[in-house]
């Protein structure tokens, strides 16, 4: 549904409904026209465009398959629509859609890299964009020299992620936040009118410096990007952190007191989405340092199915090729035991919403792997969370994992649910009573299946929560408990 107002206060004008996930992208130059953009998937979009006087919606990105148009904005004169899109190419590349033809043209290519943000001045041409480098942006800032062809110049920035880049009036400053795993989002600014003068390189000013939650920047502590083989000889990232004082072969037990020369325990902590990537940003970097204080490792890899590696790297672990991402989470576990620092026997499966599928899944398929596991809003039973999940998704989520309706049966051999008596390791469940995406159902069910068997099982159930723990208290007691559930059985 698409309002439009006039800043007069008064009740804004029904201008569209539609059935899909449908945002407002941008206005027209001429303001008689609105770009919007309704997403099918998490890797498939499609462009159109309202005129705001005839109320037509025209699609301007008819195509096969899924493919993604991320950032569009009109171009100068509103002739044409620029965006980063996989139309063309396995990765995200800068791209022109003329808006009559329909023609998509590459402006700029990332290579075997997405540009993953992208923002234009349609006054100016003025523009820049991000590329998205095992995690890490790489930030270019320009112009377009004729419509499909830009020019741009390095803009530095600290190792880490750039995104929400927003060109200011006149095109004269580019804004983007910036974090790392050592710096709170953050502010940068870059003064574009400084390219015409540029040798090649720009700097980012920061303009606000927020809160470290306490902890002095130089105590948290950085990752190292390693890749690992899986079963199938396909290499998957990761990030990799040892705590203070871990060395190959020594390190501090978890809790109150080192205790040198011993190894240390390690969460691997895997991501949700599936279409999403852990990046060495903010993101959550207070809590993995938590327990990097604690005393265990972080293994957090973006197996395949995570963004930014591109379509074919996405499209891997699609519906029935679900359970071959758990596979690498295992070869994971593999190269960990390899690791001199690392106690085999102190192993912890951890993760979120999708990922809490992922812990119940590589739980249930190599139970001899783990100490313990957390599952945070997990999927335990693919058809009651499809069956129950908002109506505003089932759609969405059955374009990934498969439908109830075609792929019931595979989705039921898959369900965690349904190869409980194979869990050994105790079990730490957390959910929100109120959480429209994963009802509450799957955390209750998957705890009781595993109390019947036996196996320690501790849940935390916010009745005031959703799908996140918003609520400071309670995500202080989650944490606490799950602290001294690790520190009791790992």
């Amino acid at each position: 549904m698409t309002r439009v107002g006039d800043g007069s206060g008064g009740d804004p004008t029904l201008v569209h409904e539609g059935d899909g996930r449908l945002q407002v992208a941008d206005w027209g130059p001429d303001g008689g026209r609105l770009l919007l953009s309704e997403a099918h998937a998490s890797s498939d979009a499609d462009l159109f465009v309202l005129d705001l006087e005839t109320g037509e919606r025209r699609q301007v990105t008819p195509h096969e398959g899924d493919v993604r148009y991320e950032d569009p904005t009109f171009g100068p004169d509103g002739d044409a629509i620029y965006c980063a899109s996989d139309a063309s190419s396995d990765t995200l590349e800068l791209v022109r859609i003329d808006r009559e033809s329909l023609a998509v043209e590459t402006v700029r290519s990332g290579g075997d890299r997405s540009i993953d943000g992208f923002a234009l001045d349609g006054d100016t041409g003025r523009l820049a964009y991000t590329r998205n480098v095992d995690g890490y942006s790489e930030l270019y800032a320009g112009r377009l020299e004729g419509a499909t062809d830009a020019a741009a110049s390095d803009v530095g920035i600290p190792d880490g992620v750039a995104s929400e880049l927003t060109i200011g009036p006149a095109g004269e400053r580019l804004a983007a936040t910036v974090s790392s795993t050592a710096l709170n989002y953050s502010i940068y600014v870059v003064d574009l009118t400084a390219l015409e003068e540029s040798d090649g390189a720009l700097e980012a000013e920061r303009w606000t410096v927020p809160s470290a939650g306490g902890v002095p920047l130089e105590e948290y502590h950085e990752p190292d990007l390693i890749r690992y083989e899986t079963f199938d000889g396909r290499e998957i990232p990761a990030f990799f952190t040892l705590p203070e004082g871990a060395e190959p072969g020594t390190g501090p037990r978890p809790g109150p007191g080192p205790g040198p020369g011993e190894e240390v325990p390690v969460i691997v902590d895997i991501h949700g989405g599936p279409h999403s990537q852990r990046r060495p940003s903010w993101r959550n970097r207070p809590v993995r340092q938590y327990f990097l204080d604690r005393g265990y490792a972080l293994f957090e890899p973006n197996v395949r199915g995570s963004s930014g590696y591109g379509r074919e790297y996405a499209a891997l672990d699609d519906v029935e090729k679900r359970m071959d991402s758990v596979r690498d989470i295992a070869a994971g576990v593999e190269w960990l035991r390899e690791q001199p620092a690392i106690d085999d026997d102190r192993v912890v499966c951890y993760g979120r919403s999708y990922g809490g599928f992922m812990v119940l899944a590589s739980i249930t398929e190599y139970p001899d792997l783990w100490a313990a596991a957390v599952d945070f809003v997990g999927i335990a039973d693919w058809t009651t969370f499809l069956e129950n999940t908002g109506d505003y998704r089932q759609s969405h989520r059955e374009a990934e994992y498969g439908s109830l309706e075609a792929d019931r049966e595979f989705l039921e051999s898959i369900s965690p649910i349904n190869e409980v008596d194979r869990i050994e390791c105790p079990l730490f469940v957390q959910h929100g009573a109120n959480d429209p995406r994963v009802p509450v159902g799957e955390a209750r069910q998957i705890a009781d299946a595993v109390d019947e068997q036996g196996v320690p099982v501790e849940t935390c159930i916010f009745e005031d929560e959703g799908h996140h723990t918003t609520k400071l208290e309670n995500r202080i007691e989650q944490f606490e408990r799950i602290a001294d559930f690790l520190a009791d059985h790992v």
